[in-house]
C-alpha cells in the first residue's frame, strides 16, 4: 500500500518536473527567438546603412556578374581611408582579397600605398594620370580606387569594404580592445607603446596599425599589423562575450564602414565560403623605392605585376591575361 502511494507521488513529481521543464524550454525558445529576431533586424538595419552601391554592376574584367549563392570565386578590395575633418583623405591601406570556396583557400595581397601607377577615371579618361595609388581615392573616391587597382593588377574587383581609419578605434573599443605582441617600441601622435605583449584600446590600436617609421619593413610591416588587427577584431567579434555588446559593435560598424555588399551577400558568403578560411596565403608586392620629381614612390615592374596577376586570376578561375603596360616615368 505504502509502496503504491510512494510510486504515485514519484510519478506526480516527475510529471510536475516535466511540465516546469517544458515551460522553461518554451520561455527560453520564445525569448531567444525574440532576442535573435531583434539582433537580426538590428544587423539588417546596420548593413543597410553601410551599403553604398557603386555605379557599375559588373567589372569590365568579367564577362558576367559573380553569384555568391553559386559559390563563384570572388574578390574584395578592403581599403582603410584616412579621412579627417576638412580633408577628403587618401587610402591608408589597400588589401585585395580573393576567395575560392572550391579550393578552400584565400589570398590576401597588400598594395603599398606609395606604389606609382596609372590612376583610372572611367567617367573622364582625360583625368587619368600617373601618381601614388593611394591618391586615387582623393581624386575620384572609392570608384577610382577600384578602377585603378583593377588596371594595376588586371583582376576584377567584385566587392569593396571601406573602413574609416579615424573611426577604427570605435570598432576596437566596441569589442573590448585587442591583445597584441608589439615588436617595436614607438611613439606616434601622442601614443607610446612599449615592446612586448599588451592589451590595446581603440586609440592605441589605431596607432599600432598606422605606425611604419619605427618598423624596418616600412609599409610591409604596417600592412602586416593592419591584417593582424583586423583578424583580432574578427576573433573578438566571434566570441560569446561580445554578444552583449552587439549594439555598440553595430553602431561602430555602421558609422565607419561602407560596402557594396548587401545583407543577402554577407549571409551567403558567411555560409558558403567558410571553408575558404582553411588556407590563407598572404602575398606581398616586391619593388624598390625611388625619388621622382621630388616625391618618394614605390616602383613595381610590369613583370612583377604580371606574376601577381596570374596568381590572382588563377585563384578566381579566370584565364591569365597580359597586364597593361604602365609608363611609370610619365606624369
Amino acid at each position: 500500500m505504502n509502496s503504491t502511494r510512494e510510486s504515485r507521488k514519484t510519478k506526480k513529481k516527475k510529471r510536475k518536473w516535466l511540465r516546469y521543464s517544458l515551460l522553461l524550454i518554451f520561455v527560453l525558445v520564445i525569448g531567444g527567438g525574440i532576442y535573435f529576431y531583434n539582433v537580426y533586424t538590428n544587423v539588417a538595419s546596420a548593413v543597410d546603412k553601410m551599403n553604398k552601391p557603386i555605379s557599375r554592376e559588373v567589372s569590365q574584367k568579367r564577362e558576367t556578374k559573380v553569384e555568391v549563392e553559386q559559390k563563384d570565386p570572388i574578390s574584395i578590395l578592403l581599403v582603410g581611408v584616412d579621412e579627417r575633418e576638412g580633408d577628403r583623405g587618401r587610402t591608408d591601406s589597400m588589401l585585395v582579397i580573393t576567395v575560392n570556396p572550391e579550393t578552400k583557400s584565400t589570398k590576401i595581397l597588400s598594395i603599398p600605398r606609395d606604389t606609382r601607377t596609372k590612376l583610372i577615371n572611367k567617367s573622364n579618361p582625360n583625368k587619368n594620370h600617373i601618381d601614388k595609388i593611394n591618391a586615387a581615392y582623393a581624386y575620384g573616391g572609392i570608384e577610382e580606387s577600384i578602377e585603378t587597382v583593377e588596371n594595376f593588377l588586371n583582376v576584377p574587383i567584385d566587392y569593396y569594404v571601406q573602413v574609416n581609419m579615424e573611426g577604427f578605434k570605435d570598432i576596437v573599443d566596441a569589442v573590448g580592445g585587442i591583445d597584441v605582441d608589439n615588436k617595436y617600441a614607438f611613439e606616434l601622435d601622442g601614443v607610446t607603446l612599449k615592446k612586448g605583449p599588451q592589451h590595446l584600446d581603440g586609440i592605441q590600436a589605431l596607432q599600432y596599425a598606422r605606425m611604419r617609421k619605427a618598423d624596418p619593413r616600412g609599409d610591409f610591416g604596417r600592412a602586416e599589423r593592419q591584417r593582424e588587427v583586423i583578424s583580432k577584431i574578427i576573433d573578438k567579434g566571434k566570441s560569446i562575450s561580445t554578444l552583449t555588446k552587439y549594439d555598440d559593435i553595430l553602431a561602430a560598424l555602421e558609422d565607419n564602414i561602407k560596402t557594396n555588399l548587401t545583407l543577402s551577400d554577407i549571409i551567403d558568403i558567411q555560409s558558403s565560403y567558410k571553408t575558404a578560411a582553411e588556407t590563407i596565403e598572404k602575398l606581398e608586392i616586391p619593388g624598390d623605392g625611388k625619388m621622382i620629381n621630388g616625391g618618394w614612390y614605390f616602383i613595381v615592374q610590369d613583370e612583377t605585376r604580371q606574376s601577381i596577376s596570374d596568381q590572382l586570376r588563377q585563384h578566381l578561375d579566370l584565364q591569365t591575361e597580359q597586364v597593361a603596360r604602365i609608363n611609370i616615368n610619365s606624369n
